[in-house]
């Protein structure tokens, strides 16, 4: 038995009386051998999402208590220098469909599946009672929530907000969090050990920030002793909160440019500038959203992978990512393949190559069950330009 924690509407023979949404029921094969306990969901492609494959356990308010301290005591033993931590990974701590981020002692919580939406009251409870939060809030806004049949939804769940940026810190860089309007809880814990190498990288390099959202990848940057620093976002928002953050940090504003700009067409344009840099950071949005995008999405990685190989210097360095869960690490190398032999193609220099340094992932933080291999949502590739 792989025990993958999801069951789909077409693997479904029958359903036995009328489950509510979100719901314990018992998930038996096809010959009537018991299987599992999960929460049904009938609205969803993903009929029922399991909770426990014991027999004898029961779904009730301990059960959650037990997960979630299981949860928090594995951060405690992995994760260190941060006050930015990711509490529970959904299907990887045995709770599908929750989502719970830490910022200092404010806790944002995302009810993304019906199971989750059905006990939120005993999760909030023991939410409260094991991490002795000042705030809760939720972010319960995210499209997936219409594929469970249950409107998005926001707001303050516990203490009281005056909404001032939430300070955190990672690594030494102090950043300022927006939890009920930054996107998804606030800010990308994920990237937190990228952020770290892109630090431990940067000196004396000038740095291309593509995508930088509330510039998490320039401060690191400018922490590691970069030269210079170029950040791009379409939002100018976002960009007004990474100079003010800059500033919070006591870095240069001589270090850093911000352009509030379309990312594909800057690409291009510096490229036709023959600008160069020595370390360029591709941290995209999602581009596919679902399996139905994945064409479309793959072109526009490579359209942007194949502009940031042609502007670095050599030696230079690329941090490329996709945070679609539809595109696979086998999806993402092969389109970067195809990207490096397209970039090749129009440069002169026949010495020229790249080489994959190294994968990259997110933190410990955000396991991945080895059944379940579709939670590995974040993936990269750290390249080199040998010539």
């Amino acid at each position: 038995m792989r025990r993958h924690p999801w069951v789909y509407a077409t693997a479904i023979k029958r359903v036995d009386g009328k489950p509510k949404a979100g719901a314990t029921v018992q998930i038996l094969s096809h010959d009537g051998r018991w299987v599992a306990k999960g929460a049904y969901s009938p609205s969803s492609k993903i009929r029922v999402r399991v909770w426990s494959w014991n027999e004898t356990e029961a779904i009730d308010h301990a059960f959650f208590k037990r997960k979630i301290s299981a949860a928090i005591q594995y951060r405690q033993q992995w994760i260190k220098d941060t006050n930015a931590i990711r509490l529970i990974a959904g299907e990887a701590d045995g709770l599908p469909g929750l989502i719970v981020d830490q910022y200092d002692r404010v806790i944002v919580c995302q009810f993304l599946s019906a199971g989750v939406e059905y006990w939120r009251d005993a999760i909030i409870s023991a939410l409260q009672e094991q991490t002795q939060c000042s705030l809760m809030v939720e972010r319960s806004d995210a499209a997936v929530r219409s594929r469970e049949g249950m409107p998005e939804q926001s707001g303050i769940l516990y203490g009281e907000y005056d909404g001032k940026l939430i300070s955190i810190n990672e690594h030494g860089v102090q950043y300022g969090v927006d939890v009920l309007g930054g996107h998804k809880t606030g800010f990308y814990i994920d990237q937190r050990d990228n952020r770290r190498m892109v630090s431990e990288l940067s000196r004396d390099r000038r740095v291309l920030n593509m995508f930088c959202y509330t510039g998490g990848f320039s401060l690191a940057a400018l922490q590691g002793g970069a030269k210079s620093v170029v950040s791009v976002d379409s939002s100018g928002d976002a960009l007004g909160l990474a100079q003010r953050q800059m500033v919070m940090n006591g870095y240069s504003s001589e270090l850093a440019t911000w352009l509030d700009a379309d990312a594909f067409s800057t690409l291009r344009e510096l490229r036709s500038a023959q600008e160069r840099f020595d370390l360029i950071v591709l941290d995209p949005p999602k581009f596919a959203p679902s399996a139905q995008h994945l064409e479309r999405a793959l072109k526009a990685y490579k359209e942007i992978n194949r502009a940031a190989l042609q502007l670095l210097n050599p030696g230079g360095l690329l941090f490329t990512f996709s945070c679609s869960g539809a595109v696979s690490l086998e999806n993402f190398e092969q389109m970067i393949a195809t990207s490096v032999s397209e970039a090749l193609a129009h440069m002169q220099d026949q010495e020229t190559n790249y080489r994959v340094m190294r994968r990259l992932a997110a933190g410990l933080d955000h396991p991945v069950l080895a059944s379940f291999p579709e939670g590995e949502y974040l993936k990269g590739l750290l390249l080199q330009r040998t010539q």
